[in-house]
């Protein structure tokens, strides 16, 4: 096609510029480029970072009409990425003057990469190799298999090596993800020619970790410190698998109601099922429900029951009665478990 590589101001008319949009959001269609921001990063590391950062990606941003995302890496600091919005057009980095935004950027990788330095160490100091890293949470992914004999023990040193890891951070608490050796090892190694905060954090990796059941463990926070008896896990299950469950789980459940309550309506709530302590076999949650219809209308459920089930959904024991959670469709108020 003719014209600059962002086909700008060519012309295009409002439907066929349309259906570009939504076929790069989908495949990438082309028409939208990076080139132009890509080589203006170039010349703005040349210019204000010489000889340290170097362009290694370039993304369209969409739905954004123009700019691109640049990834540089930094050639003093192997394990820091550096991310901001270029726009070759309008001469702008995030639609500000680009030298101060490149200047919070270069600052924002060094500080994140010191950061990262620090998780990877403390946790290989405890002697456990950090994975990877949820770029949302900032939660590390290390390698565990916990039985019931070593649940409760293996809680408690991960939590001390999260102490250690928040130590001197405005804490507020600290999670873990807990994936299977056999998953660990099947996982893609990625580039090394890339920043270690890229790597622990590319997508691939983490779609190859969370692609099956994993332990999250959650710890909170005394006294601004993470405090590793607090220690609790839940199993994160991919898709499928959760919607299994919690079908079984609401048959079950919904049949035992049914002898006190013939109408019962169990609500497609899902609640997080966390292990009960000292256990990898066992869960505990909530389950809401309705003692009767309510018309046209969805069950939200104005009623909880506490379950504890195995892991195939099917109950252990008594249900434990919660009693009214909610009136009509107002807020939902469930007591800590």
């Amino acid at each position: 096609m003719g014209g600059s590589p962002r086909q700008r101001g060519t012309g295009v008319g409002a439907a066929g510029a349309l259906a570009c949009v939504l076929a790069l959001a989908l495949t990438g269609c082309g028409v939208v480029t990076t080139k132009e921001d890509r080589q203006y990063a170039e010349k703005l590391a040349d210019r204000y970072y010489p000889g340290v950062l170097r362009v290694i990606e370039a993304h369209t941003l969409v739905p954004h009409a123009s700019g691109s995302e640049i990834t540089f890496a930094m050639t003093d600091d192997p394990d820091a990425v550096v991310r901001m919005r270029v726009d070759a057009e309008a001469g702008t980095c995030n639609t500000h003057d680009c030298r101060g935004v490149m200047d919070e950027a270069v600052r924002r990788g060094r500080r994140e990469a010191a950061a990262l330095r620090v998780l990877v160490d403390t946790f290989r100091r405890c002697g456990h190799e950090v994975l990877a890293v949820d770029p949302q949470t900032g939660a590390p992914w290390i390698a565990a298999s916990p039985t019931n004999a070593t649940v409760s023990a293996l809680l408690q040193e991960i939590g001390t090596c999260a102490r250690r890891w928040k130590e001197g951070t405005d804490v507020k608490g600290a999670s873990v993800n807990l994936v299977s050796p056999s998953v660990a090892e099947k996982r893609p190694a990625g580039k090394k020619s890339r920043p270690t905060a890229m790597r622990l954090s590319a997508t691939p990796l983490l779609a190859a970790l969370s692609g099956h059941a994993y332990y999250s463990a959650g710890y909170a926070a005394k006294d601004g410190r993470v405090d590793p008896s607090s220690g609790s896990a839940r199993i994160v299950r991919p898709f499928d698998e959760r919607q299994k469950f919690a079908a079984a789980v609401h048959s079950a459940v919904g049949e035992r109601l049914r002898a006190a309550h013939p109408r019962v309506q169990v609500s497609g709530y899902e609640w997080v099922w966390r292990l009960e302590p000292g256990t990898v076999d066992r869960v505990t949650g909530y389950v809401l429900y309705c003692e009767e219809p309510d018309g046209d209308k969805t069950c939200l459920g104005d009623r909880a029951v506490l379950v504890t089930t195995d892991l195939d959904g099917r109950p252990q024991g008594a249900l434990r009665e919660i009693g009214k959670v909610r009136e009509g469709r107002g807020p939902l108020r469930l007591p800590p478990m």
